[in-house]
């Protein structure tokens, strides 16, 4: 296991072994790569130590500059390139609520989609890591990056074993 990218995998059957594993595992020193489950478990983030995301800025970004692109383009259009009175209105009407929204959400919605994927690191180009197939159906997988360890792979194999693992296996992947 020279080149490449090195990790240890400890497979739990329970959700709730999974979640003390995960504290213990922490408590030895042991940093965690990911755990993958095939459905949510309460209070994995928090034993995880995972922070708040900041999507939700991100959204709030894309909106505002929705909003502006939209005001701006529909300011331009009604008063400065084609400037026409209609229904005895001025340029800058009411008529500029329909459109700001629909612009507003447009562009909410596919920068996050772009976002969330560039994030998760499911870009097109990018070849998928998948650990063990069986985390999509009936076990719960606890990946640990030896690389990112200062921790021996026996003490880490130890500490999953101790922490309840049904089984621990090595894993590798090549950098390209």
């Amino acid at each position: 296991m020279d080149s490449g990218k090195n990790f240890l995998m400890g497979v739990y059957e329970d959700e709730d072994v999974l979640l003390a594993a995960v504290k213990n595992v922490r408590s030895a020193g042991v940093k965690i790569h990911e755990v993958f489950s095939p459905y949510p478990v309460h209070g994995l983030d928090d034993a995880l130590g995972y922070k708040r995301t900041r999507l939700p800025i991100a959204a709030f970004m894309f909106g505002f500059l929705g909003t502006i692109l939209a005001l701006t383009m529909q300011g331009y259009m009604l008063a400065i390139d084609w400037p026409m009175i209609i229904g005895g209105k001025n340029y800058a009407s009411v008529t500029f609520v329909p459109v700001t929204f629909e612009l507003t959400v447009l562009l909410s919605a596919l920068g996050m989609v772009g976002t969330f994927l560039i994030v998760s690191n499911m870009r097109p180009w990018a070849k998928p890591r998948i650990f063990d197939i069986r985390s999509t159906d009936d076990k719960h997988v606890m990946v640990v990056d030896l690389d990112e360890n200062k921790v021996s792979a026996d003490e880490i194999t130890r500490v999953l074993n101790n922490s309840g693992a049904s089984e621990v296996n090595p894993k590798q992947f090549d950098d390209n």
